[in-house]
């Protein structure tokens, strides 16, 4: 029954927290990489709030995340010589050391593509970098919205002339999975267990009755054959 799989990239297909601070480390060498990183990734769902909420239209994350990084930046109270350039980590994370793998494994057998939250040229160079084999790339950009709202993972559906059914979202985030669900597609859980560091304690296990749960991507393709 199932003909695609639509995936989360942030978390589920990347190590965005190490590759963030790894970057803010060769451009501010003297501040605390991981912090910073944390505190961008954490205006992350709050600028994307405000579109979802109807109280600004849509701006690509690519323009979210520059805006986010000035005001990281003044919190931390630094001077980053090259906003535009540090910016551009979002398109240099590292894959999950099983990923590259396991998408081609998933490829030979379905439709894979991202469904992010990061703009279609952001979700191009990532994949790029990182050597994801999506066969189109998918996402915010089509629904001009942000995940969790249902016209994400419809559109995505839509674009690949499919029913939501035939469709499976795989992600490491419940509250992805349960949005999903809510509109028709089958569903997909990976732990990343370190995707926020050594104490992360949210999304350690799966919290619904996902159709499938799998330890990583290869084992994701073993129980889809």
């Amino acid at each position: 029954m199932i003909q695609a799989m639509i995936f989360d990239v942030f978390g589920t297909c990347v190590d965005w927290r190490n590759s963030v601070a790894r970057a803010v480390a060769e451009m501010l060498p003297d501040v605390d990489a991981l912090a910073f990183a944390d505190a961008w990734r954490g205006e992350y769902d709050p600028s994307m709030a405000r579109i979802r909420d109807g109280q600004r239209g849509y701006v690509p994350l690519d323009d979210l995340h520059l805006e986010n990084l000035h005001a990281v930046a003044d919190r931390f109270g630094v001077n980053v010589p090259d906003t535009r350039l540090l910016n551009t980590a979002w398109e240099k994370l590292d894959p999950w050391p099983d990923v590259v793998a396991g998408l081609g494994q998933l490829k030979s057998q379905r439709i894979i593509a991202p469904c992010s939250n990061g703009s279609i040229g952001l979700m191009t160079r990532l994949a790029r970098y990182g050597g994801l084999p999506w066969d189109c790339i998918l996402g915010a950009d089509l629904a001009r919205d942000y995940k969790p709202r249902p016209a994400v993972y419809l559109a995505a559906c839509s674009a690949l002339r499919l029913p939501p059914r035939q469709v499976m979202m795989v992600a490491a985030h419940n509250s992805d999975l349960h949005a999903a669900r809510a509109v028709g597609l089958a569903t997909g859980f990976v732990p990343r267990p370190t995707e926020h560091g050594s104490g992360q304690t949210q999304d350690l296990q799966p919290d619904g009755n996902w159709d499938i749960i799998a330890a990583d991507f290869e084992d994701l393709a073993r129980q889809l054959k």
